[in-house]
C-alpha cells in the first residue's frame, strides 16, 4: 500500500508528480487497512536534505506490504543549517519529542557530513545518541545508512571506523552472504550498490560485535549487516536509496569545487561512467580550464547530457530489501511483540515470527 500524505511536507506532492501513489489523509482514513509508522531521521546537509527525504520515502512507498505508510520526518540540533533550510525544517518536520510521544514501528537514520576526527566530537552526537537509545527500547527495527551505521557501531560497540586510503566512490558489485535470511528473501544473489565514503567498518569489526554480515562487495567490504536478533538494527554502508544521477551530482559538485580552487580534481566515480560519459566529463574539464585561463566564467556543467548514458543497476534490489524489511516489521508488530535487545535467537526462526 502507498504512502499517506499526513502532513504538508512538499516531498509528498513531488513524489505524486513522479508517479508514486500517495494517499490523502482523508482517503486513508476511509480504508480499513493497518498503519505502519516509519520515522526518518534526516541528518543530511542542506543540499541533499529534500532529495534524501524523497529517496527513502520512495523506497518505503514502493513496498508491497498490506499497510498504509506514515513517514514522520525529523532532524536534530547540532547540524549546521542555513536560515532557509532551518525554516523549512521548522515548517515541515516534526520533532523528536512528538515522535517519542506518538511512537514508531520502524526508524530510518540517514548519513551526515562531519567535521571532526571522532564522531563523538560532533555537536549532533548527544542528540543522536538520545534517539538511538530511545529507539533501542521502543522501536521494532532501526535501519542505518552510511555515517549513521558508523555512529551506532561506535555507540553500541565502541568500534571506530577506519579511514580509507582512497574514497570508496562509485557503483560496486556485491554478493549475498546469507541467502536464506528473511531480509534477503527473493532478491538477486549478485547486484550493484552505490558507495560514497572515506571510512569503513570492516567485516572483522562487524563480526567481533556479534553481527551477521548479509551483503558484501566482491572485494570483501561489507554493505549490509544485522544485529544478533536479526531485525532490531540493520546496517548499510552503501547507498541503495540513491537516484540514477546521485553520483553524477556528487561528481559535478566536486569538479566545480576543483575549478574554484577548493579541492583536488575528482576521479570518475568507479564503474559508473561509460565511455560516453567520460568523454563528456573530459570535454567539460577542457572547456572549464580554457575559461579559467581566459578569465571567463566557468561553462555550465552539461548534466542532462550525461543522463542517457547512465544506468541504475541497484534500484530493484533496494526495493526488494526494503520490502522484506518492512514486511518483517509488519509481521512482528502484528503479533504485538517487540524484539528484546538481548534476545536468544533460534537459528531456524531468526526473526522469532510464528
Amino acid at each position: 500500500m502507498p504512502l499517506v500524505a499526513h502532513t504538508d511536507l512538499p516531498s509528498f506532492e513531488r513524489l505524486r508528480q513522479r508517479g508514486q501513489e500517495v494517499l490523502t489523509l482523508t482517503r486513508a482514513t476511509t480504508q480499513d487497512i493497518r498503519e505502519l509508522h516509519i520515522g526518518l531521521l534526516n541528518m543530511m546537509p542542506d543540499a541533499a536534505l529534500e532529495i534524501t527525504e524523497r529517496q527513502f520515502m520512495r523506497l518505503v512507498g514502493n513496498s508491497n506490504q498490506i499497510a498504509q505508510f506514515f513517514v514522520h520526518v525529523f532532524s536534530l540540533p547540532g547540524l549546521e543549517r542555513s536560515a532557509e533550510t532551518q525554516a523549512y525544517i521548522d515548517q515541515y518536520y516534526t520533532d523528536f519529542e512528538r515522535v517519542k510521544s506518538e511512537g514508531l514501528d520502524a526508524l530510518i537514520i540517514t548519513g551526515a557530513n562531519v567535521a571532526n576526527p571522532s564522531l563523538d566530537q560532533e555537536d549532533f552526537w548527544r542528540p543522536l545518541t538520545e534517539v538511538i537509545e530511545w529507539a533501542r527500547l521502543n522501536v521494532t527495527s532501526t535501519l542505518c545508512s552510511c555515517l549513521s551505521t558508523h555512529a551506532l557501531m561506535k555507540y553500541f560497540h565502541g568500534i571506530e571506523r577506519v579511514k580509507r586510503d582512497r574514497k570508496k566512490w562509485g557503483v560496486f558489485e556485491h554478493r549475498v552472504t546469507q541467502p536464506q535470511h528473511p531480509l534477503l528473501r527473493e532478491i538477486n544473489t549478485r547486484f550493484d550498490v552505490p558507495h560514497s565514503r572515506w571510512n569503513s567498518i570492516t567485516r572483522e569489526h562487524f563480526e567481533s560485535a556479534g553481527l551477521t554480515v548479509l551483503i558484501q562487495s566482491l572485494d570483501g567490504e561489507v554493505h549490509m549487516a544485522v544485529s544478533p536478533d536479526q531485525l532490531r538494527l540493520v546496517y548499510f554502508q552503501g547507498h541503495p536509496e540513491y537516484d540514477i544521477n546521485s553520483l553524477l551530482k556528487e561528481y559535478k559538485r566536486d569538479l566545480l569545487a576543483y575549478f574554484n580552487g577548493k579541492n583536488a580534481q575528482p576521479p570518475y566515480p568507479e564503474n559508473y561512467f561509460p565511455i560516453e560519459a567520460r568523454e563528456l566529463a573530459d570535454r567539460f574539464a577542457r572547456d572549464a580550464q580554457l575559461a579559467l585561463e581566459d578569465g571567463a566564467d566557468l561553462p555550465a556543467f552539461p548534466e542532462d547530457q550525461f543522463l542517457p548514458h547512465l544506468d541504475n543497476t541497484w534500484g530493484d534490489t533496494a526495493r526488494a530489501i526494503f520490502n522484506n524489511w518492512l514486511g518483517s516489521v509488519y509481521q512482528v508488530t502484528s503479533l504485538d511483540r517487540q524484539i528484546p535487545f538481548d534476545e536468544d535467537i533460534d537459528p531456524a526462526n531468526p526473526l522469532g515470527i510464528l
